[in-house]
């Protein structure tokens, strides 16, 4: 018998098709919906919508609502996301959907813990610093305008 792993589109934010390959692993079937190949660096190329034009931006959070060195849960198309702030005024972003299984992570301190199966991740890089979690966290491309952080 095949062991598989699927993630519900809903709740695939942004992953990769190397996150994909590692969360699938050897011998697993993966179901992705709309995989993107876009860039995971946080806010550093513009994204295009399916027409080639510029994706609006929306708003995911309030940087005076983010703490310094800590995060906040948000979330961008209903899916949900981890927005932190390691200093002041730098914002990065990840999916809140841990690699592991798929179940939603949240912030605690300094890291992401996974209430399923006990994964965590550092809270500034998105890396695993123990547990089951094959791979970090998917980054979510964030901007700061102003006292807004946004995504696309």
């Amino acid at each position: 018998m095949t062991n598989s792993t699927t993630i519900p589109a809903d709740t695939a934010v942004g992953i990769s098709r190397r996150a994909a390959l590692l969360i699938g692993g050897s011998g697993t079937a993966v179901a992705l919906v709309g995989c993107s190949t876009g860039p995971a660096a946080t806010g550093d190329a513009a994204a295009t919508d399916q027409e080639g034009g510029p994706k609006s931006a929306t708003e995911v959070a309030k940087l005076a609502d983010i703490p310094v060195g800590g995060s906040v849960e948000a979330s961008l198309n209903g899916k949900p996301i981890l927005v932190s702030q390691p200093t002041a005024g730098k914002v990065i972003a990840f999916s809140a959907v841990c690699t592991h299984r798929g179940c939603v992570v949240k912030p605690v301190g300094k890291e992401f813990d996974c209430p399923c199966h006990g994964s965590k991740f550092d809270a500034m890089t998105g890396e695993v610093l123990g547990g089951p979690a094959p791979s970090p966290l998917v980054a979510v491309p964030v901007t700061v305008t102003g006292d807004s952080v946004t995504a696309t």
